[in-house]
């Protein structure tokens, strides 16, 4: 006697197929989902602090993390722990005081949340230094001129570094939300390999330098073919 075939119908497996699309297309529209929750983040946190800079220099008429611990305990009230030397300017020429006051004068004064305690030394996950981006580095306020530009030298501009850990394609859509795109002009631009102190956790890797801009075009483009998971992006005040 013949024994009976054994295997799937062609309507069973049109029916796992389709499970499989399903599965894969929820998966898919979930990671995209994510990936404009944290571009949203970036841009609000963006906005924020930089509103929240110049409103605390209406408010004081001082440079938040430049203004001396003295004085702004007394005018900000609580305890003030960090403060700078009160050139009317944010330094940065070799350590991390004024940086890192700066979080603790605009959160203590109501400016932004949280609690920074103003340490002098490298922002961490866990030293409460700074606020973190949505990829858990540290974010920083600081005069510099590690940012890329389309031909010359950069000059010393107050900038926020976003932060390390920023996929690629973040950073780009982040600046078509922000900005024009393109990661050498415009407020937005890719973060350069930088020499100075703003280094680690806060700034770029120079092993990326060459993996998250593709400067051959006319007009350079974040290289969203090679992937990268490590950029950073700095925007100009």
């Amino acid at each position: 006697m013949k024994q009976p075939q054994k295997g799937f119908t062609l309507i069973e497996i049109a029916i796992v197929l389709v499970i499989i699309g399903l599965l894969l297309g929820g998966i898919l529209k979930g990671q995209e989902l994510i990936n404009s929750a944290r571009v949203r983040n970036l841009a609000d946190s963006t906005s924020g602090i930089q509103a929240a800079y110049f409103g605390f220099m209406d408010r004081y008429r001082k440079v938040p993390g430049d203004w001396a611990v003295s004085a702004a305990d007394d005018a900000i009230g609580g305890t003030i722990n960090s403060g700078g030397n009160d050139n009317g300017r944010l330094d940065n020429s070799g350590d991390w005081t004024e940086p890192n006051a700066l979080w603790e004068h605009l959160s203590k004064a109501g400016f932004i949340s949280g609690a920074y305690v103003g340490p002098t030394v490298q922002p961490t996950t866990t030293n409460n230094a700074a606020p973190l981006n949505p990829f858990n580095a540290a974010m920083v306020v600081a005069r510099s001129d590690h940012y890329q530009v389309a031909s010359g030298t950069p000059s010393k501009r107050l900038l926020l570094i976003i932060g390390r850990g920023t996929p690629v394609d973040i950073a780009r859509e982040l600046d078509t939300k922000l900005d024009d795109s393109n990661p050498e002009t415009g407020n937005l631009r890719s973060a350069a390999d930088p020499t100075g102190p703003l280094t680690g956790s806060s700034d770029w890797d120079s092993t990326e330098a060459g993996t998250c801009v593709n400067t051959v075009p006319t007009n350079a483009i974040w290289d969203v073919e090679k992937d990268s998971q490590d950029c950073n992006a700095v925007y100009l005040f």
